[in-house]
Formats: C-alpha cells, sequence, structure tokens
C-alpha cells in the first residue's frame, strides 16, 4: 500500500514538471510533498510491524513465577547453588 503513495508522488511531480500554469505548480509540490512524506511514514510503520514481538507470547507474572519455582526445584534437586539475579 505503501508504493501506491509513491506512484502519487511521482505522478504529481510529472504534472508539475509539464504545466506551464504556476498555480497547478504550486498545488502539485504540494501534493507531491505530501505523497512523498506519506510514503515515509508509511514504510517505517511497515518496518516497526515486521519487528514487533507477538503479544501472546509475552508471559504473565503468575506464570513467569511458576517457571522460575520450577527452575529453583530442579537447580535444588540437581544438587547446584542458585544463582543471583543480575550476576
Amino acid at each position: 500500500m505503501h508504493w501506491l503513495y509513491l506512484l502519487l508522488a511521482f505522478d504529481a511531480l510529472a504534472v508539475a514538471f509539464k504545466t506551464t500554469s504556476v498555480g497547478v505548480l504550486m498545488v502539485s509540490l504540494l501534493v507531491a510533498l505530501g505523497f512523498f512524506l506519506a510514503w515515509v511514514i508509511k514504510l517505517l510503520a511497515a518496518r516497526v510491524d515486521n519487528q514487533t514481538r507477538d503479544s501472546s507470547m509475552i508471559l504473565d507474572p503468575a506464570e513467569l513465577h511458576r517457571l522460575r519455582q520450577q527452575a529453583e526445584a530442579r537447580r535444588a534437586a540437581a544438587g547446584t547453588p542458585p544463582t543471583q539475579p543480575g550476576a
């Protein structure tokens, strides 16, 4: 979808280059600038959207606590001392 904005911006630039009217030139240059900005914003939004994590994979605090208790129980059963967080 963001490539459509780029094509429209190029079309507006083509109109600006072909026209002999100053009013049409100014309007088409402003339209081209608007479409270029929309293209950049949509392109960046698509990149950010591709890099976001799936929120369903985030653990809630109760599940995280349960996993920590299981890990401590496994360490205690194996006889290794627990590690300090952040060390």
